[in-house]
């Protein structure tokens, strides 16, 4: 027991410094000013209203009558992957944000607004987003590959907050391997309860 206690406890420590490393280098190293206003730009939720609006018509144009029901599980995915991040995830492992921890506010840049008071890990942005993008991707895929491109967009969303310094690097991937496991399971609800590519009734 006092073995495996101590696996796991240096298992801790080596995988915070190298989150510790990896946050250095993407909030310090690898700048620009453009990328700057960039990833603050990406962060804005305002940005992503025109791309919604775009996938919501294309939902209609593929499922027909449908699409209403396919954007109401859209909006309950996310609802249930942003309460699973905000309110069970991030207080189950109650982890500072690096903008809060006292010794990388030290280190770090800080330029976004504010520093959120709730817990870091996991990333919601990255959860929220990229499970929308998995949702998205597998109605849409059969279609154009290009639907592939939201996991780009999800990416460059949840690269930002590690650049403006809100989150750690692996409350970023967490949140985006959990999004995408999350949003084919949402689909998979989705299209069994619909069977969308049925029939555009």
């Amino acid at each position: 027991m006092f073995i495996s206690l101590n696996i796991y406890q240096s298992f801790i420590f080596y995988s915070q410094q190298i989150d510790n490393t990896l946050m250095l280098l993407v909030n310090r190293e690898w700048t620009h000013p453009i990328l700057d206003y960039f990833t603050l730009f990406m962060r804005e939720a305002i940005f992503h209203i025109p791309l919604y609006v775009f996938l919501f018509f294309i939902s209609y144009q593929v499922f027909g009558k449908k699409a209403i029901w396919w954007i109401v599980g859209a909006f309950a995915l996310v609802a249930f992957t942003d309460l699973l991040s905000s309110q069970v995830i991030k207080y189950t492992f109650n982890r500072l944000r690096p903008c809060r921890d006292p010794y990388m506010s030290m280190h770090i840049r800080f330029l976004a607004k504010y520093c959120g008071t709730n817990p870091s890990f996991t990333s919601s942005h990255a959860l929220n987003h990229f499970a929308f993008a998995a949702y998205t991707v597998q109605s849409f895929k059969q279609f154009s590959k290009w639907f592939n491109l939201l996991y780009l967009w999800a990416a460059i969303i949840a690269y930002a907050q590690i650049y403006v310094g809100v989150h750690y690097p692996s409350d970023v991937l967490v949140g985006a391997i959990l999004g995408i496991l999350l949003g084919w399971v949402g689909f998979r609800v989705t299209n069994q309860a619909l069977s969308l590519h049925e029939s555009r009734t």
